[in-house]
């Protein structure tokens, strides 16, 4: 593992993510390693994604987007405190491409992902994702197993 320099960690939601920040911390403080956190907005209401007319449920959709983007903001700051510099990237997109080019432009040497079970309404949304970016990533991934029952 002496040849990780930069660790990038997927963070969809604070609920599923917030092991995976804390393990990429741990790795980049032991490997002394750069570290960037991102989160990709995925709008699946939007031109690349449904044209379904179920208006309360894109805004509940944008609510906890927005909500989550705050919990993890205060993770990462939380983190950053303690001394260790963490890049926050946002982008807006179809999550596996964002994924593969932010990994390709940062030369990301090992990618964190959370590895849960996605419910239904997730799986709906974004479909079976661990598996389409393990196949498609040209890096080392990790999956960081999350807590059950929370």
């Amino acid at each position: 593992m002496n040849d990780i320099r930069r660790i990038m960690v997927v963070a969809a939601d604070i609920k599923h993510s917030g092991k995976s920040v804390r393990m990429g911390v741990s790795l980049a403080e032991r490997y002394d390693a750069a570290l960037v956190v991102l989160h990709v907005e995925h709008d699946p209401f939007g031109e690349d994604g449904w044209n379904l007319p179920f208006l309360s449920v894109e805004e509940e959709y944008k609510a906890l987007l927005k909500e989550e983007k705050k919990n993890l903001a205060e993770v990462i700051r939380s983190e950053s405190v303690r001394g260790l510099p963490v890049k926050e990237m946002i982008r807006k997109g179809e999550p596996i491409g964002v994924i593969r080019k932010v990994v390709e432009e940062e030369k990301i040497d090992l990618l964190l992902l959370p590895a849960h079970e996605e419910g239904r309404f997730e799986h709906l949304l974004y479909g079976n994702i661990n598996s389409a970016i393990i196949r498609r990533m040209p890096c080392s991934i990790l999956l960081v197993k999350q807590e059950t029952g929370a």
